[in-house]
């Protein structure tokens, strides 16, 4: 039990090589590192380690990993070991995002097409909101954390605390909650709206499903409610809450002005470069687009695209780095770059290629010139505004090695699994011929890749285990589950097409063995922690790129190592310089790790690990509530007519003016008379609360209703 900011909860004990990796990063920090790696095998438990350094070191802590779906286990994983802390999930909101751009070549302008995610917005939210009003904080992020995202002082400084016996009328609250982008609405609340309801006002906070009521009476706030939105029922009443803006880009009136004035004059500025140049549409083009821009910020305070006057509304000069997640951090915190050899060129990547995007936009009328500002970190500037880093990774690049002041290897893992066995089998079908890999005369003709990958899955699927195949690119994915499906294997395809929400349900129903076989692309790779694996088929192993470096294959390699019988194959017509280096440092780390075991008598123990979904806590209350009050409904009803059916088993129905009887009805029929019996007494409930215009009631018992008939048509 840690004394300072953060409790961890230790199901275990530190174990293998993690006493002494914890022991060397934590003098690494006392001794003023700014820079380690933590060289740890897959498996090794990484996490783990990093939560007990996190404790120990006691400062608010930044994770940054390289894609959605790792940064959604992290998370997870952080909130079981820290459940007292402020772990949050922090990443790009968008399900889908397509940038605005401009093409001369095809005079083809894209304008900025996205699709907002609102609960990953409200986790947002929730993150800096965390950061700004408690120490024990604990954000797991993507890369969108060098994104630009507004002042952290101005998003502090406009919070509305509202307190009982305030003087406050109706009027003002809504002006109040509009001024900080809240918006009004008569139907349902949604995080960042309110509605008004007789002298009663009630809202929903941005980063959190409840509602609020604020009651007043003569002038004065004489209670604040915490509601739950669906029951109506109270949860507790408060006596005074801060509630923090809708929007992270926030400015105060007298900044707005100022900055209203200086994209004028900015403005101005262009319009004569453009003049002088000849390039009389695109000087009409910008004067459209900012006037209307500038109208919008006037009138209410926001526009669609207002990032990109963020230099002028945070008052910062030109080139000045934009305020980003890190902003909201306090001095030193840590930093922990997970996955690194993959997260760390991503870092170094951002910004050239918005810069470039930007550029061409400002060059033909499309954005001021200040428009650039609007821009990812610079990896210098990032690295000037954290603390202390730790590298972690398997497979470390030659940049952490060179940068760290010390590397710390960490192979053993508490489990005493060691690195997969490792098989090399031909790409191509083939006669009985002498295989160079295995020294001896094939029995049998070869099927192909394809064909044995099936064979060898089957015989680990009928051992109650999962199989894993990497594949070259997103169509042949799609193409090998299908294929499998055919042959009546259960699988999946995984890529990076796919939502993220979506992503992260397809890997629980695959840990739980809702499927078989989840087929993917490079997402396979890093920081899949999928304990059921007991198989990985790599096709096309020797085809050398990005995909199949000898990093790539170390890590698509350890996702076999949290299962004792893991084994992987490599489908190769040749030995690759790649392969051969991720061959032997798989038998280094496996020859290390079975020397381990043997001095200390230790069996390998597949991992046991709780299956747990993040969105599970994503779900809104609403589906919570619909859930769990139709499971309640489903106990009663069955309850009361239990008696009836053991008195009558049988089924009798009319057809054609013939009764027909069926005898013993099954379990399914005699749900779906629950079912229809249930719909019928919830469709009454629900046309009697649209006519007391009870609209919230009215949408749980629609929703409810939705899910018996789609049980009634299976």
């Amino acid at each position: 039990m840690s004394k300072g900011i953060f409790k961890l909860h230790k199901p275990w004990e530190p174990s293998g090589d993690q006493p002494v990796a914890i022991s060397k990063l934590l003098e690494g920090l006392n001794k003023g590192m700014k820079k380690q790696t933590l060289l740890g095998a897959t498996g090794t438990g990484k996490t783990f380690t990093m939560a007990n350094v996190i404790v120990e070191h006691n400062k608010p802590t930044l994770v940054i990993a390289h894609n959605k779906t790792l940064a959604a286990q992290l998370a997870q994983e952080f909130k079981l070991f820290f459940p007292d802390a402020a772990v949050h999930y922090f990443v790009s909101y968008y399900d889908y995002y397509q940038p605005e751009a401009y093409m001369p070549a095809s005079d083809t302008y894209i304008e900025k097409d996205a699709s907002i995610n609102k609960e990953i917005d409200m986790l947002r939210h929730a993150s800096t909101q965390a950061l700004l009003t408690r120490p024990d904080v604990i954000i797991v992020a993507s890369v969108s954390c060098i994104y630009g995202l507004g002042s952290p002082e101005e998003y502090a400084k406009v919070n509305l605390k509202l307190e009982v016996s305030q003087k406050m009328d109706r009027m003002t609250l809504m002006k109040s909650l509009i001024k900080i982008h809240f918006e009004r609405t008569n139907a349902d609340l949604t995080p960042g709206s309110f509605r008004s309801l007789g002298s009663r006002v009630e809202f929903m906070p941005v980063s959190e499903t409840v509602m609020f009521q604020i009651e007043m009476s003569d002038g004065i706030i004489s209670k604040i409610i915490k509601v739950d939105p669906i029951s109506s029922q109270i949860i507790k009443e408060e006596k005074n809450i801060f509630i923090f803006p809708a929007k992270h880009f926030i400015t105060e009136d007298k900044k707005k002005k100022k900055a209203l004035v200086e994209i004028k004059k900015e403005l101005n500025i262009q319009l004569n470069k453009f003049k002088k140049e000849g390039k009389l549409l695109e000087a009409e083009r910008i004067k459209r687009r900012t006037n209307y821009d500038l109208a919008m910020i006037k009138e209410i305070g926001y526009c669609n695209g207002i990032e990109n006057y963020s230099r002028h509304l945070s008052g910062k000069a030109e080139g000045e780095p934009p305020e980003t997640l890190l902003s909201y951090f306090p001095h030193n915190f840590l930093t922990i770059i997970d996955e690194s050899h993959v997260t760390l060129p991503q870092l170094q990547g951002m910004y050239s290629g918005d810069a470039s995007r930007k550029k061409t936009l400002v060059e033909y009328g499309f954005r001021l010139p200040s428009a650039k500002d609007n821009r990812p970190l610079k990896y210098e500037e990032f690295s000037k505004r954290i603390g202390p880093v730790i590298y972690t990774s398997a497979t470390p690049s030659e940049k952490e090695r060179s940068e760290s002041e010390q590397i710390v290897e960490q192979i053993i893992r508490p489990t005493g699994l060691v690195d997969p066995e490792t098989i090399v089998r031909p790409v191509s079908a083939t006669s009985p011929q002498p295989s160079p890999f295995h020294g001896k005369v094939e029995d049998e003709v070869y099927p192909g890749q394809i064909q044995d990958f099936i064979t060898e899955a089957e015989k680990t699927i009928i051992k109650g285990f999962r199989v894993l195949a990497t594949t070259l690119t997103k169509k042949m994915a799609e193409d090998l589950s299908i294929y499998l499906k055919e042959k009546k294997i259960k699988a999946e395809y995984l890529h990076s097409d796919i939502k993220t929400m979506e992503r992260i349900k397809i890997l629980t129903q695959f840990r739980k063995g809702e499927f078989d076989v989840l087929v993917g692309v490079n997402l396979l790779r890093e920081g899949l922690d999928l304990p059921e694996v007991a198989l990985i088929g790599i096709l096309d192993a020797d085809k050398e790129g990005f995909l199949r470096s000898d990093t790539a294959l170390i890590q698509t390699i350890g996702r076999a190592a949290r299962n004792s019988e893991g084994k992987v194959i490599l489908y190769a017509d040749i030995l690759t310089g790649s392969m051969e280096r991720a061959l032997g440092e798989t038998i280094r780390r496996r020859n290390i790790q079975l020397a381990y075991n043997k001095k200390h008598g230790i069996t390998p123990k597949t991992i046991m690990k709780k299956i747990k979904d993040i969105t599970q806590e994503l779900e809104s209350e609403h589906g919570k509530t619909v859930n769990a009050e139709l499971a309640l409904d489903l106990e009663i009803f069955k309850k009361a007519y239990a008696k009836e059916f053991k008195k009558d088993s049988t089924k009798i129905t009319k057809k054609d003016g013939v009764t027909e009887v069926k005898l013993h009805m099954s379990d399914q029929e005699r749900n779906n008379l629950v079912y229809e019996k249930i719909i019928k007494i919830k469709d009454k409930e629900m046309n009697k609360a649209v006519k007391e215009l009870d609209f919230e009631t009215a949408a749980i018992l629609r929703d409810e209703i939705g899910v018996l008939r789609v049980r009634l048509e299976k």
